[in-house]
């Protein structure tokens, strides 16, 4: 594999007359947090979307381990290595916590219509496996305590975490989260700051986020692109993008200085 995990080259997203994304280009390296940020209608959550296969991409290639996935359905995506969440939390509210992460690791503790049925020795030795592991996913995201509560009744903030548990179920080498922060107090937001970081420490896996929350964008990314109008208009390191002329005027304007905590 070369350097890159992800690599974006010129990817257009055009719905009609409307250009979503640019000949936008991206890249991400293995164990790197990156965070893409923009205003409202930038194309950032287009680009998830396009990297996922939910959109096609119009021009442009993209590679995840130097294999082309532009084109391929969502479900090959998932298998080949990227997970990721949604804007609105899209749990099912009517199962327990740990369940909802057992669904995510289906295909890894399968067993046929026959063994189901029977639910004999083998059938419980399968079902203890994935619980345990679904028991290690939850107390990664700190919700080791709530394996039990039905999804619809955990605060919002545990729904967030709840989420990103039964996307790293799937086993991922790439997590993409989609404004993981949105609607969070500020100790929720250091919260996911700490998990997201041990993710990467513990597991090493990359992570592309976007978000409008600069204290999580601007303490866990190693690398932020910035998008506006489906073009790319800055990248580089959280310090270099904070003084950005064309970041302050695209993205913040006079409110940039007590956004970025500067």
């Amino acid at each position: 594999m070369t350097g890159q995990l992800l690599r974006i080259q010129g990817v257009s997203v055009r719905f009609g007359g409307l250009v979503a994304l640019d000949s936008v280009t991206l890249n991400l390296a293995p164990g790197r947090i990156q965070a893409v940020i923009g205003p409202n209608g930038a194309g950032k959550s287009t680009l998830l979307n396009v990297i996922t296969g939910l959109y096609t991409a119009s021009d442009g290639t993209i590679l995840f381990k130097d294999s082309r996935i532009d084109g391929c359905s969502p479900h090959d995506i998932t298998r080949r290595g990227i997970a990721r969440t949604f804007q609105n939390t899209e749990l099912f509210g009517e199962m327990t916590a740990i369940e909802n992460v057992m669904i995510g690791l289906d295909r890894f503790h399968a067993y046929g219509a026959i063994t189901a049925a029977w639910q004999g020795r083998h059938y419980r030795s399968i079902e203890a496996s994935a619980r345990n592991e679904a028991r290690e996913l939850l107390a990664l995201v700190g919700l080791a305590d709530d394996e039990l509560e039905m999804a619809a009744t955990l605060p919002f903030g545990k729904q967030r975490r709840l989420e990103i548990a039964r996307a790293l179920a799937t086993r991922p080498d790439l997590l993409l989260l989609d404004e993981p922060a949105a609607g969070l107090r500020a100790t929720e937001i250091d919260a996911l700051n700490r998990i997201l970081l041990d993710l990467r420490a513990q597991r090493n896996i990359s992570i592309l986020v976007i978000d409008h929350v600069m204290p999580l964008v601007m303490a866990i990314s190693d690398w932020i692109t910035v998008l506006n109008f489906g073009k790319k208009i800055a990248e580089g390191e959280p310090e270099v993008v904070r003084r950005s002329p064309e970041v302050i005027a695209a993205y913040l304007g006079e409110k940039a200085v007590h956004a970025f905590g500067a």
